[in-house]
């Protein structure tokens, strides 16, 4: 029987062995992570689309449900759903009804909010923006507040009732990061129903 310290026969080939091997699995991992980073973009796109594909199914939901009027402040509350969101870091903001960037420069205050009624937006920080349709009778999106007691009330409608809304009431934006749980709540102001954020 050889003796393992004595025998240095396959000593030369382990290494050159080695570095191939070594050098192989490098290759494949290169290879792996630039497939990774190809396909990471179109797993976020498609899960972004499909969260907001459901919150729109949840939108159109309670359309048909009970508007709470909002000058009877305590008045049973108006059908509710909920979204939930966990948007990649890449999703700048989502958009209710209203088009907060129409000019695509990446602020969200420095020109008119463009309202787009049944329209939902979400926009990437790289500036590509995507809308998706709610198809139906007339979604009308508004900003709620809390009033002195705690209860949800459309914005700017403990100033005066009878005034006409202002664009950037009457749509609801959700700014990064897009994450977590947003309520809606089906409202009645002036004769139009409005679907009610409570954020």
């Amino acid at each position: 029987m050889k003796n393992l310290a004595s025998d240095t026969m396959a000593a030369d080939t382990i290494p050159l062995k080695l570095i191939v091997y070594l050098g192989l699995l490098a290759v494949v991992m290169i290879l792996a992570i630039q497939a990774w980073h190809t396909a990471s973009p179109v797993l976020e796109e498609a899960q972004t689309k499909s969260q907001v594909e459901a919150a729109s199914l949840s939108i159109r939901s309670i359309q048909e449900g009970y508007a709470r009027d909002s000058v009877e402040s305590h008045s049973p509350e108006g059908t509710m759903c909920t979204l939930k969101f966990s948007f990649p870091a890449a999703v700048r903001y989502i958009s209710f009804g209203v088009d907060p960037d129409p000019e695509c420069n990446g602020q969200l205050n420095d020109s008119e909010w463009v309202t787009e009624n049944n329209i939902i937006i979400y926009q990437y920080k790289n500036g590509v923006k995507k809308r998706l349709f709610l198809e139906g009778k007339p979604v009308h999106f508004i900003k709620g507040e809390q009033d002195s007691e705690g209860i949800w009330m459309p914005s700017g409608s403990q100033e005066n009732s009878l005034t006409p809304l202002s664009l950037e009431k009457t749509g609801v934006v959700i700014e990064y990061p897009v994450s977590g749980e947003f309520v809606f709540e089906l409202v009645m102001q002036n004769g139009t129903r409005y679907t009610m954020s409570h954020f």
